[in-house]
């Protein structure tokens, strides 16, 4: 084995049956059903017998129609996460990756495994980008990619593109902006796609569309970029149902909207209910999820809501101490989460 992954700790999601799901930012509610039976219909009798199309190119029209960007400016993967890697391998390997942290651990993880150095530059206090720190430490060694999540996860706080704008132009690396969570809140960065051929933006299906179990990420960057990526890109990564079913959802991305619409309401009312308990301390989210601070132990807090049949996350860790993050369920779940915290906290 390669020395330098000997003590890289694998990805391990927890799974617990029978609990109320709040750990892991998927959408609640369930997949609506015509859309669903629209798939069925559209699916061939040689559909799994033959290998899907490589390039996605129906999807990637359709991504183009909602985003506005064009489509030799797209690159789907399985999951955003691929596409992190792919990003690795195309352009890191050997050089160093800047990661304004806490945010999502996979930057740092797939930097070592692609054989890059991960550089943290700690945000601000309110978890804000330290924007001179980021420009700073880029014009060391050799800085490859700079990574930026906006929506944060999981701290839920966005960046304004004026302070992404500010890092684009005092630097060459790819600078590339994570907008996992942007349906729910926060500005998008593309507008800048134009101007900054250095830019690149992550989306994903996975959590405003309800297709996290299908994995399906994709990429919007200056032409030239996605032209050097394709050269690490599996062929076939993305399967044919995944393709489908991306599809289907974005040509009715409608029914979606109210859905959307009842997670921020929903949101909204559970970070006052959290605002309100003692010994909670919440933070301002522009995505499907809270991060907060208890006055006891976060393992503790952890432990204890996973025996009362609640799972959310333990998110303690440096600038992140007694912390935990919660995805904003169903009504009842909410509230169910609400009940059992009190009882924990009481106790």
């Amino acid at each position: 084995m390669r020395p330098d992954l000997a003590e890289l700790v694998p990805y391990r999601a927890e799974s617990h049956q029978g609990m109320v799901k709040l750990d892991a930012n998927e959408n609640p509610y369930d997949f609506p059903p015509v859309i669903l039976e629209e798939i069925w219909q559209h699916m061939g009798k040689q559909f799994f017998n033959r290998y899907p199309d490589p390039a996605a190119r129906r999807l990637v029209e359709q991504l183009s129609a909602y985003t506005g960007a064009g489509r030799d400016g797209i690159m789907v993967g399985n999951g955003s996460d691929e596409i992190i890697l792919n990003l690795m391998l195309t352009f890191g390997t050997g050089g160093r990756v800047l990661i304004a942290t806490p945010t999502f651990t996979m930057y740092g993880v797939h930097a070592r495994i692609a054989g890059a150095a991960p550089v943290q530059v700690p945000r601000r206090a309110g978890f804000a980008l330290d924007v001179e720190a980021i420009v700073e430490a880029a014009r060391k060694g050799d800085t490859r990619l700079i990574f930026l999540c906006s929506p944060n996860n999981p701290t839920g706080n966005p960046s304004p593109p004026e302070e992404i704008a500010a890092i684009l132009q005092n630097t060459r690396a790819l600078v590339v902006v994570d907008e996992a969570y942007q349906e729910f809140g926060g500005k998008s960065c593309l507008p800048l796609l134009e101007e900054y051929p250095n830019l690149v933006i992550l989306r994903t299906l996975s959590k405003a569309f309800g297709l996290a179990g299908l994995r399906i990420g994709y990429l919007l960057a200056n032409p030239s970029v996605v032209e050097l990526l394709m050269r690490t890109k599996q062929p076939y990564n993305l399967n044919a149902f995944s393709q489908l079913a991306a599809c289907t959802v974005l040509a009715h991305r409608e029914e979606f909207n109210g859905l959307i619409k009842r997670i921020l309401a929903d949101r909204e009312e559970l970070f006052r209910e959290l605002q309100a308990i003692s010994g909670v301390e919440s933070f301002p989210t522009e995505a499907n999820f809270i991060l907060f601070r208890t006055s006891l132990p976060a393992e503790r807090v952890h432990r204890e809501l996973l025996a009362r049949g609640i799972l959310i996350r333990n998110m303690h860790g440096p600038g992140l101490e007694n912390c935990l993050r919660v995805t904003v369920g169903k009504r009842d779940e909410n509230r169910l989460f609400l009940e059992k915290l009190k009882e924990v906290l009481d106790a």
